[in-house]
């Protein structure tokens, strides 16, 4: 069993069953389903479990997101669900569709996120080679040539990336789209038409350039391809299917797209260009503004989708584009926050785990740092979006230009140089625009009171208990003295702090805060009296709720759900109830070891927010008599 194959089997359990999942996809950080009965998903459980961040629904999209192992998480999801062709399965045209909004941002995002990763990584080497190009290295060099090739080779064929992407997505043969998308690009077609040329008396001609680096022709010839596809697999005999149909559907697209549906797709392509340039040239502030401080709610509910194609065709359209300048660099104005938190906060664990998310910010990934930490602390989100919006604003009034859909965080500054001319306007602006981003919002934040996340920040009049030898300290950062429930260590061993953990799930505290023990004793008791609340099948992880309401999860072990259950014994089942100091599960400390596995284990407030402070044992090594947590109402 692979490492996330329990995970994927929770989650696709967990969103209705594989005959619940129309598609699914995946971008930086989440799970793209497209469900036909959201209702069914039991998105409650999927929050709490271990190795989810959080759960989105927006656009039609019922978003799971994962975080940085997410492509691994998806490739098993595949396979567990055995999603054919990228994610989709074959499914009846029932469940809700959406209104057209949410349809469209569908289509969308399944045509470009497929292809993402690599469209970034070619306009990041395009960005490179316009960077030698203004340097002064020869463009007849092997060097240069070679570069050239590797950054363009996507942008010249997309409509053949795209006709592959376009084939799942309207459910046609993939191969018949990309002998469509090859008719389209065919070399030197364009060269031999003359004035003269025509098919059946009507006038043959290609766009400047041919359909190199275009996008609608061929989204819009693979949907009728797909219309005529669909209408001859009705119509043609069993017998003649494997031949006739692609070979009608080619004889029907390929002439249509070149005589009609090709010259609308460009002028329509031309005229959203030319409506997008127009708003942005009618006002840059607000267009800078607006979108700039929108652009993170976007993100966050998948709403961008519906702006992110229009500038991969605005850019294929005249190879530059300013539609998304102001929106790429709200992550450096998290980056700006979350510096400003980490030198404020008086909590140990947002101090600690806060460093990866800004690192995280750095390289563009933002999700970390919203869902973990500023976005949950409210102020430091909205300081990030306004902030974005006025650097927006700046990137706008300068008319920052970029000429590749390059990568994100630091990799972006290369698609911005102008490749003809070699110009380094639009970086230096950028350059200037990314400090703004970084210095205006963290100076911001410093002058604003930074909100507590697991309790109050203020440790002034903070009250002690004194240890004793046989009884750890339980130190608490809040002025309240209105205690809810002391919790007794449900293992014995070392104490070991989350953010040392190699699971940034714990390590940054998204599952909530608490502490982990590296036991001495293979035995997990009660920590108080309740309800055993989740024993998963592995018997790696009890999920556990005191009579006092306080949710723990204690997760034996990292990465142990692999085991499957081997060297775990559980003495009590799910629904039962137990006395403090009942024991729950035990498991061989050794052969875990030897299988390869740390045994290192979280004890999680998973309901963290409900409690002004969470205070954790300050002692080196716990009892299962001693105190571990003691959580404030």
């Amino acid at each position: 069993m692979a490492k996330y194959t329990q995970l994927a089997e929770d989650i696709v359990d967990k969103v209705g069953g594989k005959e619940n999942v129309k598609e699914v996809r995946h971008c930086v950080t989440r799970l793209r389903f497209y469900l036909k009965d959201e209702s069914k998903a039991d998105t409650e459980y999927l929050k709490k479990r271990d190795g989810v961040v959080t759960v989105m629904k927006a656009g039609g999209q019922y978003q799971v997101v994962i975080g940085n192992h997410v492509p691994e998480v998806y490739e098993e999801v595949l396979k567990v669900g055995n999603f054919a062709d990228g994610g989709e399965v074959d499914a009846d045209e029932d469940g809700e569709k959406g209104n057209l909004f949410d349809q469209f941002i569908d289509i969308v995002s399944g045509l470009f996120q497929p292809f993402l990763g690599a469209l970034a990584a070619a306009g990041i080497l395009k960005g490179v080679t316009a960077l030698l190009a203004a340097t002064g290295v020869d463009q007849t060099s092997g060097i240069y040539l070679l570069m050239n090739t590797i950054g363009d080779g996507l942008f010249q064929y997309l409509p053949m990336v795209l006709a592959v992407s376009a084939s799942k997505k309207f459910k046609m043969n993939t191969y018949t789209a990309v002998a469509i998308a090859g008719a389209l690009v065919y070399p030197g077609l364009a060269e031999s038409l003359t004035e003269a040329t025509n098919i059946f008396g009507l006038n043959f001609t290609l766009p400047a350039g041919g359909y190199y680096n275009t996008v609608l022709p061929i989204l819009l010839a693979i949907y009728v391809a797909s219309k005529i596809e669909k209408f001859m697999k009705k119509v043609t005999p069993d017998v003649l299917k494997l031949f006739a149909v692609p070979m009608v559907t080619l004889l029907v697209t390929i002439p249509l797209t070149f005589l009609l549906v090709g010259p609308i797709a460009n002028t329509a392509s031309a005229w959203i260009g030319i409506a997008f340039q127009a708003v942005y040239d009618f006002s840059p502030i607000i267009y800078g503004f607006v979108l700039g401080a929108a652009w993170q709610v976007m993100v966050m509910f998948g709403l961008h989708w519906g702006l992110v194609p229009i500038a991969i065709l605005d850019m294929a359209q005249n190879g530059s584009s300013v539609i998304l300048t102001a929106a790429v660099l709200p992550c450096f104005t998290q980056v700006g926050v979350l510096a400003a938190i980490y030198l404020k906060t008086k909590e140990d664990k947002v101090k600690k785990g806060v460093l990866p998310t800004l690192i995280s910010a750095i390289f563009g990934v933002t999700e970390p740092a919203i869902y973990g930490y500023t976005l949950p602390m409210r102020t430091p989100f909205i300081i990030s979006c306004i902030v974005s919006g006025i650097v927006g604003v700046y990137l706008s009034i300068f008319n920052v230009t970029g000429y590749a859909m390059g990568g994100m965080g630091i990799f972006l500054y290369p698609a911005y140089i102008d490749p003809a001319t070699g110009s380094f306007h639009s970086v230096i602006h950028l350059a200037i625009g990314t400090v703004l981003a970084i210095v205006i919002a963290f100076a911001v934040q410093m002058f604003v009171r930074v909100p507590t996340l697991y309790g109050d920040d203020d440790t002034t009049n903070a009250t002690e208990v004194t240890a004793t030898d046989d009884q750890p300290v339980l130190v608490s950062a809040s002025v309240s003295d209105a205690k809810d429930q002391i919790l007794n260590s449900p293992l014995q061993g070392n104490i070991v702090p989350l953010s040392s953990l190699d699971d940034q799930v714990f390590a940054t505290g998204a599952m909530g805060q608490g502490i982990a023990i590296e036991p001495s004793e293979g035995l997990v008791t009660a920590p108080a009296d309740g309800l055993v609340q989740i024993l998963f099948p592995t018997k790696h992880a009890i999920g556990f709720i005191t009579d006092d309401g306080v949710e723990i999860l204690i997760h034996i072990g990292m990465d142990t759900v692999e085991l499957e259950g081997k060297f775990y014994e559980a003495h009590v089942t799910q629904g039962d109830h137990v006395k403090a100091g009942d024991p729950l599960v035990s498991f061989d400390i050794e052969a875990i070891k030897a299988a390869g596995y740390q045994v290192t284990t979280p004890v999680i407030i998973t309901n963290t927010p409900a409690y002004t402070n969470v205070a954790t044992t300050q002692a080196g090594a716990v009892g299962f008599t001693d105190e571990l947590i003691e959580v404030f109402a």
